[in-house]
């Protein structure tokens, strides 16, 4: 990995290294995730997490491949994924992957601010029946209420929400381009 960022240009800011998700699940990906003390984690009613896969998207086809110009979508925030798709694209950039989401705040924590983090609605689920699932995975911090329990508050949080629901606090991440490095 050393080897790709050097390549890649490891003094550049404007890009990230990603994982190909195939090879970087989100189960694994997420307890990386630190905010102080307290370590990321899933939500208990996210058990199917490693099946969101890229929906949409065109990867570069390597293990390890440069994000370039990652956005948390703060201008979509109070705006549904669903609103939001349209104008991402029409403005010649691609919704996050999940595993890209997180590939994110694990090199840049400070990314995953309270009141401003973000969903990754590059990655999806397929029903059996072949028509997406309404869930859209997002990170924020926890508030350490219902099921993620006190001792969990302040904690980076992976979890859904649904894909025609707003939030005010959730932006739509993007990304200007993916390359292989």
């Amino acid at each position: 990995m050393t080897d790709a960022a050097t390549r890649a240009g490891a003094d550049r800011t404007d890009a990230l290294l990603a994982i190909d998700p195939a090879l970087a699940p989100p189960s694994s990906l997420a307890p990386l995730m630190q905010r102080g003390e307290k370590l990321g984690f899933v939500v208990e009613d996210m058990t199917d997490v490693d099946a969101f896969a890229p929906t949409g998207v065109d990867l570069p086809g390597a293990p390890l491949y440069l994000l370039q110009a990652p956005d948390r979508g703060d201008e979509f925030e109070n705006v549904s994924p669903a609103e939001a798709l349209e104008s991402i694209t029409a403005a010649g950039r691609s919704p996050l992957l999940l595993t890209e989401g997180l590939l994110w705040v694990l090199q840049v924590p400070e990314v995953l601010e309270r009141n401003h983090c973000f969903m990754t609605i590059g990655s999806r689920i397929r029903t059996a029946s072949g028509r997406l699932d309404s869930r859209t995975p997002a990170l924020w911090i926890s508030g350490g209420t219902g099921r993620d329990g006190k001792e969990r508050k302040d904690a980076p949080k992976l979890g859904w929400c649904w894909w025609n629901n707003r939030h005010t606090w959730l932006g739509i991440a993007s990304a200007g381009g993916r390359t292989a490095g």
